[in-house]
């Protein structure tokens, strides 16, 4: 097993991961704020189980003797059309599942990590299905009586 590749890996997720989370809380804010509370809540609370992976993968780092680093976060925008937002979800989630798959096939040798690593793959999948079904629903209800049910 080679403890440095792995520690790489997983400080790479917190970076990004803590990045993205921090992007779904202001996202959820912001969509609160324009009185779309169940759409809000859904991302507020999104950010609390993405910074709860980010606490495995940086005690995963420690574990392994690694050092942790708070790297620097790219600058993201609030989108301001919940349907834009959902789609540009659903493929943040496509493009890190493959990203997460193929990592996850450099990390075999380290089964604690390679554990925690496929629990957040499911996790990943099921934010993949939510923005799936949502833009499943706004095709069959129309845009606007989909906003009314997030309000």
């Amino acid at each position: 097993m080679d403890k440095q590749k792995t520690i790489e890996a997983l400080q790479f997720f917190v970076t990004n991961l803590s990045n993205q989370a921090f992007a779904h809380k202001l996202q959820g804010k912001f969509f609160a704020s324009e009185g779309f509370e169940r759409l809000g809540a859904k991302y507020t609370g999104h950010y609390d189980e993405e910074i709860a992976w980010v606490d495995k993968f940086i005690d995963r780092i420690l574990d392994l003797g690694g050092e942790i680093k708070h790297e620097t976060r790219p600058e993201s925008k609030i989108i301001t059309e919940p349907c834009d937002y959902i789609k540009k979800e659903l493929q943040v989630s496509i493009d890190g599942i493959e990203l997460l798959r193929k990592c996850m096939a450099s990390l075999c040798e380290d089964v604690t990590t390679y554990d925690i690593m496929k629990e957040y793959l499911k996790d990943e999948e099921e934010d993949m299905y939510w923005s799936e079904q949502q833009l499943y629903l706004i095709e069959r209800l129309g845009y606007e009586p989909w906003l009314m049910k997030q309000m």
